[in-house]
């Protein structure tokens, strides 16, 4: 059994894990490049196969990935790796076989989306090569999960900024040269997917013994309690997914030809830019999920210590990284294609809602893990409830922009609904006096960002400046904002960085 957790050990945890969710950073700056090599068109029918695959894989691996962060960490050792085996069984094995299915009905399947005439021709081949993204895909999250679930964060550095992400931007680059405009993107998404699992297979052989995973049989026991934390899990891990890849299918089969596959697009792009702050919150969701069960193993009172801790990171650092992609957003959207500037209210009400989440902290992964198994349900079924009310209002005069507001209030509630469940469950307190302090300091040092790029001209010069002076703003609400304690489990780079006083 772990031990307890300390705050040093998520601050350890939620840097390595949010330097391998750099690789969404990494992801959104190769967009523009996607944009202009095929076409906005073009990247939004990958956009929506991309949806397609991510849906059916949070489907079909049956929350494995969250299952195991609850598990491994409590069983013993060849339990442990007879957990993994059967993660990977039940999961990679259906997705293959779906795959299968769609590569032999890929005909039928393509009659379904809007493309642009140009990408019509070739959608079947489309489908049917990018189908194998999703056994691919699978592989990858339950073999990471699994790394996790050991409090190895780090190691997922290489995969998701390397190979999966600066290793796609080459491809692409490379099948646009040699002339696949069409198929050129989802081929190099494909072949870095296909590196990525070779590599999450030698990570998988770092942290489990091969023989075991080969060979350590699951019992009746542990299996009945896989598949029924991860049915638990599964309705709020859809719910997750559908908030971010469904709105770009829905437009896409709400208007034909390229106008679905423009407009999927464009929803991609603003949903793509939005995650930045993001980073944060998963960094945080990816640590919090296997400590705070290891935590409530060991005595569960400590895990109010660590949300807390976590909490107030999260107000820090997402606060005024949103602030910035607010008053930037429509320079940012320049580096896209030029028809992207259409996506500019989409992306403030996108990274508005993003903001609005992550400000309670990483409340969701710890009513998961420690929770009863009904909460996650019930929390996706209000989000869901919300976004389905307010989208049948605002979609029809609204258009993507009310699917924006739809989707952002829906995410936000369940945030909100998991926060209530701990103060009701475990008295946990999302925002007491220090966390109050936090987001006050955050708030203004956003509206310092704010007053400053009032008076800076032209627009270029306004979001250079802006960048600049995002990092002392920063600084400012972590050195006046944390309490002291929070600055001290920052360890090294609290004192490099003198959010600590450092003798003399």
């Amino acid at each position: 059994m772990s031990g307890a957790v300390s705050q040093r050990d998520v601050a350890r945890g939620a840097g390595l894990a949010a330097l391998a969710r750099l690789g969404a950073l990494i992801e959104v700056v190769a967009q523009p490049a996607y944009t202009w090599l095929f076409g906005i068109a073009t990247y939004g029918i990958y956009t929506v196969l991309w949806a397609v695959v991510n849906i059916v894989e949070n489907i079909i691996d049956l929350s494995m990935t969250q299952a195991l962060q609850r598990i491994v960490p409590t069983e013993r050792e060849e339990d442990a790796h007879a957990a993994v085996r059967f993660a990977l069984l039940v999961s990679v094995l259906p997705a293959a076989l779906l795959a299968l299915a769609a590569t032999i009905f890929a005909d039928p399947i393509a009659a379904l989306f809007s493309a642009a005439p140009r990408d019509r021709e070739h959608l079947p081949t489309a489908i049917a090569i990018f189908a194998w993204a999703l056994p691919l895909w699978t592989f990858v999250e339950v073999a990471t999960s699994a790394a996790r679930a050991r409090r190895a964060f780090g190691p997922e550095i290489r995969l998701r900024i390397f190979w999966e992400q600066v290793a796609r931007l080459i491809f692409a680059v490379g099948f646009f040269a040699a002339g696949l405009q069409s198929l050129g993107l989802l081929l190099a998404h494909l072949a870095s997917l296909f590196l990525t699992a070779i590599l999450a297979a030698r990570l998988l052989g770092r942290y489990y013994d091969p023989r075991l995973l080969l060979a350590a049989p699951a019992s009746p026991r542990l299996r009945r309690e896989l598949l029924k934390t991860g049915f638990a899990l599964l309705p709020s891990a859809i719910s997750r997914r559908l908030f971010n890849d469904l709105p770009a299918v829905l437009l896409n089969l709400s208007f034909p030809g390229a106008r679905g596959a423009t407009a999927a697009g464009l929803f991609g792009i603003a949903r793509k830019v939005s995650t930045v702050p993001l980073i944060v919150r998963q960094a945080f969701q990816y640590v919090l999920a296997p400590l705070s069960a290891a935590q409530a193993a060991h005595d569960r009172a400590g895990v109010a210590a660590i949300y807390g801790f976590a909490m107030r990171l999260s107000i820090a650092f997402v606060v005024p990284l949103s602030a910035l992609l607010m008053l930037t957003a429509s320079d940012i959207l320049s580096a896209f294609a030029p028809e992207a500037a259409a996506a500019l209210p989409l992306l403030v009400i996108l990274v508005l809602g993003r903001a609005a989440e992550a400000v309670v902290g990483p409340a969701t992964p710890v009513v998961e893990m420690t929770g009863h198994r009904i909460l996650p349900l019930v929390n996706s079924a209000i989000g869901l409830g919300a976004w389905a009310l307010l989208g049948l209002w605002l979609v029809p005069a609204h258009g993507a922009t009310g699917m924006a507001w739809a989707v952002s209030a829906g995410t936000v509630l369940i945030a909100w609904a998991a926060t209530l469940q701990l103060r009701i469950a475990d008295g946990l307190v999302a925002f007491d006096r220090p966390a109050i302090v936090t987001l006050a300091t955050a708030l203004a040092a956003s509206a310092a960002l704010w007053a400053i790029g009032l008076v800076l001209a032209p627009a270029p010069v306004r979001a250079v400046g802006l960048l600049l002076l995002f990092f002392p703003a920063l600084w400012l609400t972590l050195r006046l904002g944390l309490p002291a304690g929070d600055r001290q489990a920052l360890g090294k780079t609290a004192r490099r960085l003198r959010l600590i006083s450092v003798p003399a």
